[in-house]
């Protein structure tokens, strides 16, 4: 007797169920209260509220250890990711544009450059933060909750027995339709949602999909900041 719990046991002790939804889904569901909290205040405010949020959901990303652990980098599947990654983007905002549907809500919309114009260094520091906050924190978070925590979990709740890519066809329904419910461009995020469970299931592995929602981000941020379309911010 040492005293030591095995991590698969430790998946069936009471209470562990619990802990495995604060791991996979505290960041993403203290992600979303603080979202909505910057689209009540005044815009003066948005920056302010966007880098507690930074902080605080990347505070609960690193003491989310063990689901942390599911990111194993790789550099298998990375072109397949990349391409991946593009093709979502262009679908994003190719569809989002010729294609009419209501959206859910709508973003900020805030322009750094615009609203921080003086003193000139606030709106280089804050896009450096928001990059940071679209292509690092985002895909980390949501590839974490949703397809290795949800897409399993819906699978069988004894998730940590799923292989990584492994799910069944009722948990990718409910991954797409909660990725819809929480984009504004609902139509395109469950494209998005199946783009990266078929690189999941392709792959078999996580790395490759958070990099491909890495890339899609990327892109979608060069080009709001390009064409100051910021109806995506």
């Amino acid at each position: 007797m040492t005293g030591r719990i095995d991590a698969t046991a430790a998946e069936e002790e009471p209470g562990s169920e619990a802990a495995a939804w604060w791991a996979y889904g505290g960041p993403f569901a203290l992600f979303g209260a603080l979202t909505t909290v910057e689209g009540w205040v005044p815009q003066a405010y948005y920056p302010l509220v966007y880098v507690v949020k930074v902080c605080s959901v990347t505070a609960a990303l690193v003491l989310a250890g063990a689901a942390r652990r599911d990111i194993i980098p790789t550099g298998r599947a990375a072109p397949l990711a990349i391409v991946t990654g593009l093709a979502v983007f262009v679908a994003w905002v190719a569809i989002d544009t010729w294609v009419p549907y209501p959206h859910l809500g709508s973003r900020v919309g805030y322009d750094p450059f615009e609203k921080l114009a003086s003193p000139a260094w606030a709106a280089p520091v804050f896009l450096a933060v928001r990059f940071y906050g679209l292509v690092v924190m985002v895909p980390v978070m949501e590839e974490l909750f949703m397809r290795s925590f949800l897409l399993r979990y819906f699978t069988s709740p004894r998730f940590r027995e799923i292989p990584m890519g492994t799910f069944s066809a009722t948990a990718f329904v409910i991954v797409a339709a909660l990725s819809a419910a929480s984009h504004p461009e609902w139509l395109v995020a469950i494209l998005a949602s199946a783009a990266y469970a078929w690189l999941l299931r392709h792959t078999r592995s996580l790395f490759p999909v958070v990099l491909a929602h890495a890339v899609t981000n990327a892109a979608l941020g060069i080009y709001v900041v390009s064409t100051g379309d910021w109806k995506y911010w």
